[in-house]
């Protein structure tokens, strides 16, 4: 039964860290499209309160949990399928860092990237996300 606690929290975390990765770098697309001192401030306070208060806890909490689940099924850590599992959500992990520091550059205005890089950096977590799923219901290997 602890095992299923486990499992739903991890689930709940990770949607919450995908929700923010969707949405902070959508962010970033109306930030460098913004033209005003106002809606950049905006802008800046939302990526800010968005990262820190919401994406940043719930990957800790993703990431804890994930902890728990091999911690009670250490078997997995001889399957190939979670070696290749764990080295995407080690590459999230640096997304998540680096939307970060996206985050800070933008609020000092130090970044000149368009808002069509950011659409591009959008779509990162999302072929990641399909990955990782497939990864953990099929278990291709």
């Amino acid at each position: 039964m602890l095992y299923l606690w486990v499992k739903a929290l991890h689930i709940v975390a990770m949607v919450c860290w995908f929700a923010g990765l969707f949405y902070l770098p959508r962010l970033f697309v109306y930030h460098a499209m913004s033209e005003d001192a106002p809606s950049r401030e905006r802008f800046s306070v939302m990526q800010r309160k968005l990262y820190r208060g919401i994406m940043t806890p719930a990957m800790i909490a993703t990431l804890a949990l994930g902890i728990g689940l091999l911690a009670l099924v250490p078997g997995w850590l001889s399957q190939g399928w979670l070696h290749a599992k764990l080295t995407l959500v080690l590459l999230l992990v640096g997304y998540h860092h680096v939307c970060g520091a996206m985050c800070k550059r933008l609020a000092r205005g130090d970044d000149t990237r368009s808002h069509v890089f950011y659409r591009w950096f959008n779509e990162v977590p999302v072929l990641l996300l399909i990955a990782i799923v497939i990864l953990v219901v099929v278990k291709p290997f």
